[in-house]
Formats: structure tokens, sequence, C-alpha cells
């Protein structure tokens, strides 16, 4: 898988940082990106202590661009409330 590999690819060398999470071109958010490069060999830490990456994205368009893993927007996916599973019965042998 090409993200978590510890080398570059080639298409990051041109890569802009974009201004906001999405392409600079054509304005498409990160999922629709044909590649993604996360470089986790350099992180950069904030004033809290916390770490953040570059995330490189080539856009469906063909334009390289990235953006510090902090200024993603968060996941659809976290607002999301999910179902609790049905709790199995167990055995309990001092029952009748």
């Amino acid at each position: 898988m090409e993200a978590f590999e510890p080398t570059p690819p080639d298409w990051t060398q041109a890569a802009t940082h974009a201004a906001e999470f999405q392409c600079p071109s054509c304005r498409a958010l990160s999922k629709a990106a044909t590649r993604v490069w996360i470089n986790r060999r350099s992180p950069v830490y904030t004033e809290d202590r916390r770490r953040k990456w570059q995330e490189f994205y080539l856009c469906e368009c063909n334009t390289a661009w990235w953006a510090w893993s902090s200024d993603r927007p968060p996941s659809e996916l976290a607002n999301q409330e999910r179902e609790m599973p049905p709790r199995p019965e167990f055995f309990n042998p001092f029952e009748d």
C-alpha cells in the first residue's frame, strides 16, 4: 500500500500546499484522490505536544497537493450512532 511506504512516491515532488483540505485546482475533497501518501517519517509537534503529518494526495484531476493531518475535517462516521449488538446469553450452571 503506497500510503504507508517509507519513501515518497515521485508524484509527491510536484505537490503544492493546499490552503484548505481539498484539491486547490478542482476543489475536490481528499476522498476523490486516486493516490495517497503520508509522510510519517517527519512528524511536526504542535504547541500542545500533538503530532501532525503531511498528507499527500493525487487528485483525479491529476493535481498533487498536501495538507497537514491536523487540518483534515472530522469524519462523518464519527457522528453516527452505532447499534449495540445483542448481548449473548451465557450459560449459568446455577439456574435450573
